[in-house]
């Protein structure tokens, strides 16, 4: 097992060292929240059931027999809880010599930067994979797919790859509109926010807030804000990899899900033997999908 010793740390066993700096950097976090509904689990896994419900409902004709439907479970979405951890030891000499208390930020900021990012990173994934087929959800395709297998009602789709314009928004928004369940009915879907890398910031910007339309000569309304499309605005995250992506979520339920199953756990223990100090912190939770009509995604045009 590692340690670290006082070789490592030979500028802060001495006098006259000014700064020790590598620890005190601001951190990105919490850039999950927007992201997923966030549940708390007791068991190793999760598992979340399409139910299709019923059809439309046919013309009875005079004194004939009513028809009769079924409604059945579909395809089933699994959140397995990822054990997440990370220790360091540190030997008691370096401890004793040390002049300028670095292991206290250590432990305390070090420790909790790297779990933070382990977290948002996965959280990311769930979108940076969206459009891979080797991450395939319940119904064995991608997150973001325009063959979302149905029962009785063909194939849906929830993506395109178009770069983020107004053309490309009022067009997402217009296809949320028409998301229908596995039996074809219209569920009222409504676009809530606009997630993008920080490349799309200024462009983000610009569409939503500008009282007139973007980049044209006209003297047209912003039809996106003046109709209160995306009430939630537009949210930055910095994990996201495809610099063209954009998401949009939608108020439908049981999208994008994280499910805590252990919180954030800090331990300390000295080591008989060798009397090094041992620092661990660990969690668990997962992060996944139940249904996509939670979200439409473009790649981007490139």
């Amino acid at each position: 097992m590692a340690a670290i010793t006082r070789a490592n740390i030979a500028k802060q066993l001495l006098p006259g060292l000014n700064a020790v700096f590598g620890v005190e950097y601001g951190m990105v976090d919490d850039e999950h929240l927007p992201l997923f509904e966030i549940e708390n689990s007791e068991r190793a896994f999760e598992e979340e059931v399409l139910f299709t419900g019923f059809g439309t409902a046919p013309t009875k004709d005079e004194g004939a027999a009513v028809e009769y439907d079924n409604a059945q479970e579909a395809w089933t979405s699994r959140y397995t809880m990822e054990t997440i951890a990370l220790a360091f030891s540190i030997t008691e000499e370096a401890m004793e010599d040390n002049l300028y208390d670095t292991f206290a930020r250590v432990r305390a900021k070090a420790l909790a930067r790297a779990m933070a990012n382990t977290k948002q990173v996965k959280a990311a994934n769930t979108f940076n994979n969206g459009f891979s087929t080797s991450y395939p959800g319940g119904d064995g395709v991608p997150l973001f797919s325009a063959s979302h297998p149905t029962i009785g009602a063909g194939n849906f789709s929830n993506t395109v790859a178009v770069d983020l314009s107004e053309t490309a928004l009022e067009n997402a928004l217009i296809n949320i509109s028409l998301y229908k369940d596995d039996r074809g009915i219209l569920i009222g879907a409504k676009g809530v926010s606009l997630h993008i890398p920080p490349q799309l910031q200024f462009v983000a910007d610009r569409l939503l807030k500008s009282p007139g339309r973007v980049g044209t000569t006209d003297n047209d309304i912003n039809a996106i804000k003046s109709m209160g499309m995306l009430p939630g605005g537009y949210h930055i995250n910095h994990r996201f990899t495809d610099t063209n992506a954009f998401f949009i979520k939608t108020d439908a339920p049981n999208g994008s899900k994280m499910f805590n199953r252990v919180p954030l756990q800090t331990k300390m223990e000295p080591d008989f033997d060798t009397g090094n100090l041992r620092f661990k912190a660990r969690e668990r939770y997962a992060f996944g999908w139940s249904d996509w009509r939670g979200w439409y995604g473009s790649s981007g045009s490139t």
